[in-house]
Order: structure tokens, then C-alpha cells, then sequence
């Protein structure tokens, strides 16, 4: 599998990163056992950055991430995890459940919001715990949307001083919104933005300020989300868009972008997997899955054959804006410079 290095860290992730929320019991529950085969099944389809946080399932992912992961060359691969939501004992723990949060675990914990200095250092030395890591490549602000001044103030300075004390080799920030990524990437100095659902087939906030001002600086975007929470996967009645049941004119629209993909012989979601690497930008797509037999579909689904004639009859639709760029075709690619990244 391709790879390609953040900005100027000489931190490596490979085209398909790996998230981690679905074996943290992400809306159901994940045996060990699946989650173990859902990892392996990641390794042996040749990713190698996998990406998790506190957040999900309230530490499952990063302790079960850490076991799927132990034992492997420590320099083979990339694991970023985040700060910003310290976990702390309910005191009335375990008596129900997280999924008003969205994972299905017992509530033996709870999430305190910290992006203080301190915060940043307990969070990743609980983190590194919970993995069974000595060290994380990448640390992501962890949606500091309600505290961007201490995010900026307390929290990306700490980050700062880890990375150059060589504690971690990326920083960065983790949203599903396009001000405050475009604000970090204008008056600090992080290496990544991993941008959450507003850069997809479906829409392209991010293209206005996001995508390039990273380009502008040397910075890199990871992007995630890319079938808006499963709207580009299947578009049907009752498919969800953003976490919610999807309103009927964006439902429309991606059952058109279905029709004219379908018709060049695409699924929608190979579509939806590979279009953001026509940016520049763009280092990486981060794609979720709970099973095995997940990771396999999306791999395969990247690496299917995206005819050019895909992008031109979304575009002739009126699907695509003539401004959004578009992957290289096979064809393209070829004449590229040898030893060059795609996207």
C-alpha cells in the first residue's frame, strides 16, 4: 500500500489509514476476538497508520488497538491517538451504559474536557497505558470546537514543546469543522488536520480554506468521514448523513451520484474512498471498520479502477463543480515522476 510522509515530520502513513472507533463499540458491541481479526485483517491488507483516542468506547479502542498491535516492529507502523477528553472513574460506574456518547460499553468512566498543559500530558501518559505503546507518532486536539482558546492557548503549546523534546513526532487537531483547523494551520505551527466528513464526494467545505492553506504551508490533511456517516456507503430512506436521518434533498443527491457511478461500473463508495486524494493535500483517507470482512470491502474499493469518465459524468450531472479536483487517472499516474506519492 502507497505511502507518504506528513508535512515535513518524516512521520510515514499509508494511503488508508485505520480508525479505530468500531472496535471501540461504536453504536453496538465488538468482541475481542473481531476486533483482533479486524486489525490483522488492516495489517495484512498493508496499512500501517491506525488512528484511535480516549474518546472511543471510553479507552476500549486504544487498550484494544495496543493488543492487536503488540508484538509488531514498533517502526513498521503509526498509531496517532488524541487529547483534549481525560477519563475519569464514575463514581456510580458500570451500572449503565455510554451510548448516549455513541459506544456500547458500561459507564465506569467519564469524559472531563482538559486542554490544559497538564491535561495534554496526563491524557497522553493515560493513552500510552492503554495502548502498551512507549511512544504515539501523531497527538490530535481532540474536537476543541467549545474551548478553542485554551485548545490554542495551553494545549497546542504543550503539544508543541512534546514534539520538539521528540516525545511525539506530529501534532495536530482532529474536528468535523472547517473555521478552527483553517484558524490552527494560520497561526500555529501543527502538522496535520484530521478533517472529519467536510471533504467528501459529497461535499467540499474544506476545499474553500482548509485543504489549501495546508497546501500553502507544507502541511498535510488526513481526511475521515468520507461516506458521511454512511450516506455514500448506501444511499437509501433512512440512511444517515452527519449522525442523523438524511434530508431528502441530500438523499437526492447521492442517489443521482449512485446512478452516474454505477453506470461507469463504480460503486458509490469506491468513489467516495478515493476522491480526496485529487487534492494535494491530502496524505491519507481514515476509514472506520468493526470487522474483517469491512476492511476488506474498503481496501478492495480503493484500489478498484476509477475510470476518468466517473469524475467527468458527475461533473456533466452537476454533481461535481468544475473547481474540485480529481484523481489522476491510471493512466496519469503513469506518467508520474517514480517514487512519486499519489494524492
Amino acid at each position: 500500500m502507497r505511502e507518504t510522509t506528513l508535512g515535513g515530520t518524516g512521520v510515514r502513513v499509508t494511503e488508508l489509514s485505520f480508525g479505530a472507533a468500531g472496535i471501540g463499540n461504536l453504536f453496538r458491541p465488538v468482541t475481542d476476538e473481531a476486533a483482533s481479526a479486524t486489525v490483522e485483517a488492516a495489517w495484512d491488507a498493508g496499512v500501517r497508520t491506525f488512528d484511535t483516542a480516549p474518546h472511543y468506547g471510553l479507552g476500549l479502542s486504544e487498550r484494544r488497538l495496543g493488543a492487536a498491535l503488540r508484538g509488531r516492529d514498533r517502526d513498521t507502523y503509526t498509531v496517532s491517538t488524541k487529547v483534549g477528553r481525560l477519563l475519569e472513574p464514575n463514581s456510580e460506574g458500570g451500572r449503565g451504559d455510554d451510548l448516549a456518547h455513541g459506544f456500547a460499553v458500561r459507564d465506569t468512566h467519564r469524559r472531563v474536557w482538559d486542554f490544559s498543559c497538564d491535561g495534554v500530558l496526563r491524557s497522553l501518559e493515560a493513552s500510552l497505558d492503554r495502548l502498551g505503546l512507549d511512544r504515539v507518532d501523531i497527538a490530535l486536539l481532540h474536537d476543541p470546537d467549545r474551548h478553542a482558546e485554551q485548545a490554542l492557548t495551553e494545549a497546542y503549546p504543550a503539544l508543541e514543546r512534546l514534539r520538539g523534546e521528540g516525545v511525539v513526532k506530529a501534532i495536530g487537531i482532529g474536528v468535523n469543522q472547517c473555521a478552527l483547523p483553517a484558524r490552527f494551520l494560520r497561526e500555529t505551527d501543527i502538522d496535520v488536520v484530521l478533517l472529519a466528513g467536510r471533504y467528501t464526494l459529497l461535499e467540499q467545505e474544506g476545499l474553500a480554506e482548509v485543504l489549501p492553506e495546508a497546501a500553502a504551508r507544507g502541511r498535510s490533511v488526513i481526511v475521515g468521514g468520507v461516506f458521511n456517516s454512511g450516506l455514500l456507503t448506501d444511499p437509501k430512506p433512512g440512511a444517515t448523513y452527519d449522525y442523523a436521518p438524511a434530508p431528502r434533498h441530500v438523499l437526492d443527491r447521492a442517489l443521482r451520484m449512485k446512478a452516474v457511478t454505477e453506470r461507469h461500473g463504480v460503486p458509490l463508495r469506491a468513489a467516495a474512498l478515493r476522491f480526496p486524494f485529487g487534492h494535494p493535500a491530502v496524505a491519507s483517507v481514515l476509514s472506520g471498520a468493526r470487522s474483517a470482512k469491512e476492511v476488506r470491502d474498503t481496501v478492495d474499493q480503493l484500489r478498484r479502477t476509477m475510470p476518468a469518465a466517473v469524475w467527468d459524468g458527475l461533473r456533466a450531472e452537476g454533481l461535481r463543480p468544475p473547481h474540485v479536483p480529481v484523481p489522476a487517472t491510471p493512466v496519469e499516474e503513469a506518467d508520474r515522476p517514480k517514487g512519486e506519492s499519489w494524492g
